[in-house]
């Protein structure tokens, strides 16, 4: 699946040779004429990288000059930003004030607790049931952290991930040029996802190939105040975006875009998206609502 792109994006991380074909490959695209881009000065108010003597310091410059924002070599009062992006341990992270000590969050390329190592994973669990067994492309238009997109992967789907946040974008192009290194992928000779950036609703409506399915997972209001039990990395990816506000419309690009089936993972509390659905999936604490294409 390919869509249409203006330039090349190309991922931050500071990889091997062996690895620039695909950082190179990663697309993001134009915005159309009259829309501000996906990453609003509002949020460069609120990140800057931080290099604090970790090798090589033009890879951090080149990442703050791609997403204008400020480089730190060191933090102080003065310093307004609340989120910051740098590399420790041979991943980038993203940091908030609270994780400057802690390590920080990153796109984790491993399995989650209770999913299968081997590829591809069996197709079993409520996620392969909405997305159906004789589906074969998916386009993940919500990509976040990755978590549903590299399950989906390693079941053996053909996956094209979006994400509209350019911060996002830089963090899965490290995970997914970390991925590309793992010695099984390299073994069975494997590509990671494909990665676009930019506004899903329009990225949808300019596929060149029809996916089989759609996979949506957006972000709903919290039902409840945060609370110290919520996943670390949610809240921060919701203090930094914020709720979905146009997920209606995402949804409608969705319906339009797909060719079998547009799937919608939300929490067990929330209205479906798209009205009544043709069947719906039970998980822990969430649901997998399925609209096909008549």
């Amino acid at each position: 699946m390919t869509t249409k792109t203006s330039s090349q994006y190309i991922g931050a991380a500071p990889v091997p040779d062996r690895l620039a074909a695909y950082t190179s490959s990663l697309a993001i695209a134009e915005p159309a004429p009259g829309r501000l881009s996906a990453y609003t000065p509002s949020l460069a108010i609120k990140l800057a990288v931080l290099y604090q003597g970790q090798g090589d310091s033009l890879p951090f410059q080149q990442l703050a000059e791609r997403l204008g924002v400020p480089l730190y070599q060191s933090l102080n009062s003065d310093n307004v930003e609340e989120f910051f992006l740098t590399w420790r341990d041979g991943c980038l992270k993203l940091l908030d004030r609270e994780l400057l000590k802690k390590g920080g969050l990153t796109v984790d390329i491993e399995p989650r607790n209770g999913e299968q190592r081997s590829w591809p994973a069996p197709k079993d669990g409520a996620l392969a049931q909405a997305l159906g067994r004789k589906t074969r492309t998916v386009v993940d238009a919500t990509t976040g952290w990755a978590q549903d997109s590299l399950h989906i992967f390693r079941m053996g789907y053909e996956l094209l991930c979006i994400e509209r946040s350019p911060v996002m974008a830089e963090l899965l192009a490290d995970g997914f040029a970390r991925l590309a290194q793992l010695d099984w992928m390299q073994r069975l000779n494997l590509e990671p996802p494909h990665l676009l950036q930019g506004n899903a609703i329009e990225l949808l409506a300019n596929l060149q190939s029809v996916p089989d399915c759609i996979y949506l997972d957006p972000m709903f209001p919290p039902k409840r105040k945060k609370s110290a039990l919520a996943k670390k990395s949610m809240m921060v990816l919701r203090d930094l975006l914020g709720d979905d506000q146009d997920k209606e419309q995402l949804f409608e690009a969705a319906i339009n875009a797909a060719g079998k089936r547009v799937v919608v993972k939300s929490p067990d509390y929330a209205e479906p998206l798209g009205g009544k659905p043709s069947q719906s999936f039970q998980g822990k604490l969430l649901r997998y609502d399925v609209y096909l294409k008549s």
